[in-house]
């Protein structure tokens, strides 16, 4: 199947009965967007009317929208963080629910600059479930067949903490995977995986990485699809098989298996699956001993329809290398989610990365929207930002998320910002933008996660005729030098070192062209007011960025939720990508700026 005949393929008709219901959940439910809001919101006040949180604000029980905009305040994490502290500390009163807090979620360490604690109850399991369950309904009206084989997704859990009230504390991925909705769910032909429950369910990340890929390997010809969370757990994989294969084809030759895999559950979960082949153990070794690993996946895993990854936001910055290792396979980014709440699914999962949308499920939680403006002045305490409604957002126009919870957040500003791009039926579509929080800045300037995204596209352009891409970055705001300037630290793919490889004024021309697309109030400090230094692109060796993995998760990180930081200050993080430093590269000269430009 080409990539063009599965992204313009016309819906099909539903796959199966169970499908067709599914689909008419979602038409019935996005019909119906206002009203079903206005029942989640009536649903969430009312059966939490006796909570400490809202008994604060004096809604005496009412459950209408107006009295609950009138009274409750718009909150950050900061503003919850009492309560929450309290929940975790054993405090088991009715401070935000009126269910009991059954755990805690823990937000992504690299979104937000601190691992935060979000209660859930546990009929959210519920919904997370229901969300999961619309997923493959959707994709099968675009790819045919995919109850004909497997997929091979890497998942992975990790070890969870307990407060000191005694709740556990985890991400959400692993809370999912953990749940007797995972372990138990029933068998389903369009999500059957190559992984069993023993390899997801391994805390220990090769021996589950390295059972998950050799079942993954013996199955080869059943792959229909492959993915992981994010984008970058997919190329952790492909870095774990180039650092793995001699190994693995060890083990697959013998039907024996790796000592270093010592979890009794992993070792008989697998007993049944590795039988000795030494054609696959050849193959594998054909194919991997090459320098060339341009087209990977499709090479291994022959039937691929598409990959399954989260690309938008941060993500998209690794498009180029999936594509690379995957010869262009369709990706395919199926669902919004986050630790606080599962927001809702694209419902043409199969376009390309730039148009993904996702359209928010009413049902999921009630949700508002802060109208974003990033040039006009930030709002003080004594204005409170003006919220809208779901049903009632425009298209074109850029909001920050805030939602309220079954749990009892209410009024919670997630952080993240999205651009209305249409609706479905009455649920609006949105394309997630960013998240809300400033990366760099050494005076007045503020440069955030799109605008660097931008600048390190804008700069890669000049890499393209070198056959040579920037694989992972990441950047800090250097202000022990006078005056302080950025520094942005690359990784980069060059995918024909002994004959093609940029030169050293190529990459400072880089440096250059990333000054060039930042805001104009960066270029003014450059230029006029001489407040920031020349940008300094820092070229590091390959694997670095794994290496900055491996101390995340080392530092409790979860494997599934952990993002490069597109930020670091830590003195650690700091030491080891210096450590790996091969070339530096300064701006070679003033960026352009005039003060016509300044907005």
């Amino acid at each position: 199947m080409t990539v063009d005949s599965v992204t313009s393929s016309p819906p099909r008709p539903p796959a199966s009965e169970k499908d067709a219901k599914a689909l008419q959940f979602i038409e019935e439910t996005t019909r119906n967007t206002d009203s079903v809001q206005e029942r989640v919101l009536s649903e969430i006040l009312s059966r939490n009317s006796e909570t400490e949180y809202l008994k604060r604000f004096g809604l005496c029980g009412a459950t209408d929208r107006d009295t609950f905009k009138s009274k409750v305040p718009v909150v950050t994490y900061e503003d919850l963080q009492p309560e929450i502290q309290r929940i975790a500390n054993g405090d088991r009163s009715l401070i935000l629910s009126s269910h009991p807090i059954s755990e805690f979620l823990t937000s992504s360490g690299t979104s937000a600059g601190e691992r935060k604690l979000m209660p859930t109850i546990h009929e959210e399991l519920d919904r997370r479930t229901l969300l999961y369950s619309l997923l493959m309904p959707v994709m099968n009206l675009y790819v045919p067949d995919l109850d004909k084989g497997k997929g091979l997704y890497f998942l992975f859990v990790k070890a969870e903490s307990k407060t000191p009230g005694g709740l556990v504390a985890r991400p959400v991925l692993t809370s999912y995977y953990k749940s007797e909705h995972f372990k138990t769910r029933p068998y389903d032909p369009y999500n059957d995986y190559t992984s069993p429950n023993e390899a997801i369910l391994c805390a220990d990340s090769f021996q589950s990485m390295y059972t998950q890929m050799v079942c993954g390997l013996v199955m080869r010809h059943q792959v229909l699809r492959v993915g992981a969370v994010f984008a970058s757990g997919l190329l952790r994989a492909i870095r774990f098989l180039q650092l793995n294969w001699r190994q693995l084809a060890h083990d697959i030759h013998n039907g024996t298996l790796n000592p270093k895999i010592t979890d009794p559950s992993l070792r008989e979960s697998m007993s049944g699956t590795l039988k000795p082949d030494p054609e696959l153990s050849s193959f594998i070794i054909k194919e991997c001993c090459e320098e060339n690993w341009e087209g990977i996946i499709p090479r291994i895993w022959p039937n691929t329809k598409y990959l399954d990854v989260i690309v938008t936001g941060a993500m998209a910055q690794y498009i180029p290398t999936l594509d690379y290792y995957s010869n262009g396979l369709p990706l395919a980014c199926t669902m919004y989610a986050s630790s606080e709440c599962y927001f809702g699914l694209n419902l043409k999962p199969m376009c390309k990365p730039s148009e993904v949308s996702y359209t928010i499920m009413p049902n999921m939680a009630y949700f508002e929207f802060i109208p974003h403006d990033p040039s006009a002045p930030p709002l003080s305490k004594h204005s409170p930002p003006r919220l809208v409604d779901l049903a009632d957002v425009e298209v074109g126009k850029e909001y920050e998320l805030v939602i309220t919870t079954y749990a009892g957040c209410c009024r919670y500003r997630v952080g993240d910002i999205l651009e209305v791009t249409g609706f479905h039926n009455a649920a609006p579509q949105f394309r997630f933008v960013r998240r809300k929080n400033v990366l760099l800045s050494i005076d007045s300037d503020k440069t955030d996660e799109a605008e660097l995204q931008k600048a390190i596209d804008n700069a890669s352009v000049l890499l393209r005729e070198f056959n040579t891409s920037v694989v992972e970055y990441t950047s800090f705001a250097d202000t022990k030098t006078i005056p302080g300037h950025y520094v942005i630290y690359w990784e980069l793919l060059v995918k024909d070192p002994a004959n093609n490889s940029p030169s050293h004024e190529v990459l400072d021309k880089c440096c250059l062209a990333m000054e060039e697309s930042l805001n104009s109030v960066y270029r003014q400090g450059r230029v006029a007011d001489n407040s920031i230094g020349p940008l300094e692109i820092r070229v590091v060796k390959n694997g670095t960025f794994e290496e900055l993995m491996d101390y995340a998760i080392s530092r409790g990180a979860s494997i599934n939720q952990y993002k490069a930081p597109r930020c670091v200050n830590f003195s650690p993080i700091m030491e080891l990508l210096d450590s790996r430093v091969v070339s530096v590269h300064f701006s070679p000269s003033a960026p352009h700026w005039t003060p016509e430009r300044r907005r």
